[in-house]
């Protein structure tokens, strides 16, 4: 069975989406506060995490943080009333692959619930991909460019870890927020160019061969240029 770690302080509504979970066959345990959550998330080994960005204790965003310092890849969907778009940015940067904004609908928690599900479920199993002298560790979270270490954002760390489980394939910039920013997020390729850029930025920093490509018009690719 499925299972789900629900971390919300509100109860009333905690205890809400925990009985539209099971109900739909889902495992779920619950937590309050932000540290009980990183116990809950170690011990038990969760499938997905449904997390409120302000929790006492310890933050969403820190707890993102964290899980993701520590190399765990499990799908995490921020609940927050925060709709500035640098806001929305920052969580995702910090590791969640989803969010949504309060209040919402069950149905659209469910639907989300699915798909990051499902993304999971699609993906590489592999713990490092390697394309020409590039690789990517997806436990330690760790990139290098031959022996060279490269410090990446996480929301960089997951566009890289994308086009790495499709190299040599042109995929489209509606795909890529699909895949790594989720659907309903903000349709604007600005926010992909900005983010190759500077990924290209960082895997050419000593003027290595490029290896992440602009297919004009279409999308980008991973290509060895040697």
């Amino acid at each position: 069975m499925t299972h789900i770690l629900l971390v919300e302080d509100e109860v009333k509504l905690a205890r809400f989406i925990e009985l539209e979970l099971n109900y739909e066959g889902y495992q779920v345990s619950v937590a309050y506060d932000g540290l009980t959550a990183l116990t809950a998330a170690e011990k038990l080994r969760p499938d997905l995490v449904i997390l409120a960005s302000m929790l006492p204790g310890v933050s969403g965003l820190e707890i993102c943080r964290r899980l993701r310092s520590t190399g765990d890849q499990v799908p995490i969907i921020l609940l927050t009333a925060k709709d500035q778009v640098g806001d929305r940015l920052a969580d995702l940067d910090a590791g969640a692959d989803d969010y949504i904004l309060k209040p919402f609908s069950v149905e659209e928690l469910l639907a989300r619930v699915r798909a990051n599900l499902g993304r999971t479920n699609l993906r590489d199993t592999a713990d490092i991909l390697e394309f020409a002298d590039l690789s990517l560790n997806r436990r330690t979270r760790e990139v290098h460019r031959g022996q060279r270490l490269i410090e990446l954002t996480a929301k960089e760390f997951d566009l890289l870890d994308y086009l790495l489980a499709h190299p040599q394939q042109v995929i489209t910039s509606d795909r890529i927020l699909q895949e790594v920013w989720g659907s309903h997020f903000i349709s604007d390729t600005n926010m992909i160019e900005q983010n190759i850029r500077y990924l290209c930025l960082k895997l050419e920093a000593n003027h290595e061969t490029p290896l992440l490509q602009t297919v004009h018009g279409v999308g980008y690719v991973l290509r060895d240029g040697a």
